[in-house]
This record gives structure tokens, sequence and C-alpha cells, in this order.
């Protein structure tokens, strides 16, 4: 039998590697949301999301209170179903980053049962296109280092054979963001793809003025230029350049891809399994830019993401910001600029639980 009988939520604080800051924001801690689901015939699946400073106690409560009762007596192979019904019965709160957070703590649980029941790994189970992917590192870009700074970060990781960098931009100035791009580039050479990320601090006139001031730095993508709920803005920004334009890691919901990808709004699709709600859902979006013609390159949660990048033809790129080494035993490999989706049954991440129980808050 597969009935599940035991899921229990916590919430843990874990401290950010390093400092990370943006136009808008900084990453003030990430707030991990656990949760473990156990069935009647002895397996045990772990699924987590996050936040990065806020909001955590509520994903806890709508887990705790709503959420998790309802898994009783479920069959945890009936992933879909379960999704579904769980979805449906918070529509009062959906679509919205709360519910997404917690419905996707339940799903990367049930899908780890998923593969430790059928002895497979993710990206097979998921897909099974390839189990190595390119990745492309963002540690050395943040909006508070120094023009020499990023230059040493981006020789660093061509160093290091990682095939992009991703550098942060909404400096007060136009020209200092684009001094900066063009130290970079000409630090790295013509090859190496370089992303810039605004985190939506821009108006649509204003990333229109910035994208053509960038074009000469030969750039990947142009990640969240505006709020991401200016779809006509972005259509607008995507049809003044021939830098690709990247969304997807605020936006929550099927439909709102849908909306993007339809109004040829979006050249890469970043979107991130907590945020979206789960594997489930993920996978449908990567299909759904894949019928789009468009690349998948998800936003964070690399210890996850390689495998699901792995799994779907479509899949570009994964992003290396390593933050669960605290809490982990195992890391991401990484060989040749590739990271490489792990071969091991489930998601591939071998927990910590001491390390995580003494970072508990509730």
């Amino acid at each position: 039998m597969t009935t599940i009988t035991r899921a229990e939520a916590r919430l843990i604080d874990l401290e950010v590697e390093t400092v990370r800051t943006d136009a808008v924001q900084s990453f003030l801690k990430q707030e991990t949301l656990f949760v473990e689901v156990e069935t009647s015939d002895g397996l045990t699946g772990t699924g987590y999301s996050y936040t990065i400073g806020t909001g955590g106690g509520a994903v806890l409560s709508m887990l705790r209170e709503h959420l998790l009762p309802r898994l009783a007596g479920r069959d945890s192979r009936e992933v879909e179903a379960i999704w579904q019904d769980l979805h449906w019965s918070t529509h009062a709160t959906v679509v919205g980053a709360i519910t997404s957070l917690a419905l996707a703590a339940v799903d990367t649980a049930l899908w780890d049962l998923r593969a430790r029941r059928a002895g497979q790994p993710l990206w097979q189970l998921a897909g099974g296109f390839r189990r190595e992917v390119p990745i492309y590192d963002t540690e050395g870009g943040w909006l508070h280092l120094s023009t020499e700074s990023l230059v040493e970060g981006a020789v660093d990781s061509q160093r290091r054979g990682l095939r992009g960098v991703k550098l942060k931009v909404g400096k007060p100035s136009i020209t200092e963001d684009r001094q900066r791009l063009l130290a970079v580039r000409e630090a790295i050479g013509p090859d190496m793809h370089i992303m810039v990320d605004a985190n939506q601090s821009m108006t649509a006139a204003e990333a229109v003025r910035r994208a053509a001031a960038f074009e000469d730095a030969g750039l990947y993508w142009f990640e969240e230029p505006l709020p991401a709920d200016d779809v006509s803005g972005h259509a607008r920004l995507a049809a003044s350049t021939s830098i690709p334009v990247a969304v997807g890691e605020s936006l929550y919901s099927i439909g709102q891809f849908r909306d993007y990808l339809h109004r040829d709004a979006a050249g890469i699709v970043q979107v991130d399994v907590a945020r979206v709600g789960g594997i489930t859902p993920w996978l449908k979006v990567a299909h759904l830019a894949e019928a789009y013609n468009v690349a998948v390159c998800p936003h964070f949660l690399m210890e996850l993401h390689v495998s699901l990048v792995a799994a779907v033809p479509n899949g570009a790129y994964v992003e290396h910001i390593p933050q669960l080494r605290a809490i982990t035993r195992s890391q991401l490999q990484i060989s040749d600029g590739f990271a490489i989706a792990p071969d091991t049954p489930g998601l591939g991440i071998e927990w910590d639980p001491d390390a995580i129980d003494d970072r508990r808050v509730a």
C-alpha cells in the first residue's frame, strides 16, 4: 500500500552564504519550508520550498492548517490528483506566492516519494532527456560589487569552465551599468555568455533605453526588467531589442506563463519550482515553453532544478547560487561547465537532519 500515514511541516532559517543585492532588495536569509510525507509501505519523501527573508510563517500556517490535513489516507502515487485537490481547496488564495510555496513543498515531497518508489533519479522519471546541463554563475555579479570585482568574478568563472555569468543591473546611471557590462565583456572575450538581471526595477520606457545601451555587450538575456504583471511592457521591450527577454521567477501559475508566451513577451522562461507550486506545474510550463520553441533556464534552487532541466529537451541552463551546503551532505556536481543531475533515486538531495534541526524555528 502507498497510503499517506503522516505529513509534517517545519520551518528553518538558513543564513545566506554571501552578501547578495540587486536593484530592489537584499537576500536576507533563506526561510526554508520542509514537508515530510510517510506512507504505509515505510517510504518517506522530503520536499521543500523557500522565501528570501519574509513570509515563511504564513506558508507554514497554510501547510499545517489547510494542506497537510487533506493528505491523510490519500494514495501518494496520485500526484496530479493531490495537487489539484490542494489547489482548489485553497482557491480563495490562488494565484499567489503563499499558496504556491506551500503547494511546492508538498508536491516535491510526493515526487521524491514517487522517484524513490520507482528506484529512479528525478531527471529520468520526469523525462530523461540528458544528464548534464550547462551552468552559469550569479554569485560574482551582485549589484553592490565594484566593476573590478565583477571582472574578477567573471574571469574566475571562466577559468572554472562555467558557460556564463549573470550581472545585476539597475544602477542610477545608465552609463555606469553599460561601463560595468563592457568591462566584463572585454575581460572574458566574445564567446562566454553574459546575462543581466534588473529585478523588476524599471519602467518599460527605461528598459527600452537600457536594452539599446546594452546591445553591443552581446548579452544572452535581459532578465525581469519590469514588474512581473506588466506583460504588455515586456512585449514592447521584446519587440524593440535583439536581446532575449527572460521572465518567470516571479510568476506563480501556468496561465501567467501562457500569457507571456502567447504575446511574444518572453524569450527565456525562468520557471521556479517553489514559486510555481511544485514539480507538477513546473513540467507543464516547461512543455508549454517547448511548444513555443522557448528555452527553460530556471531561477535559483540549482540542487533541484538541475534534474528538471536535464529532464526536458528545452532545458538550457542551471543557475549557480549555492545555498544549501550548510544543511546537506551532498553537493551539486559540476564538470567542465556542466552541472550533472544526481543519479540516486528521489530528488537527489542528501539532507543533513542534525543541521536542519539546529536551524529550526517552527
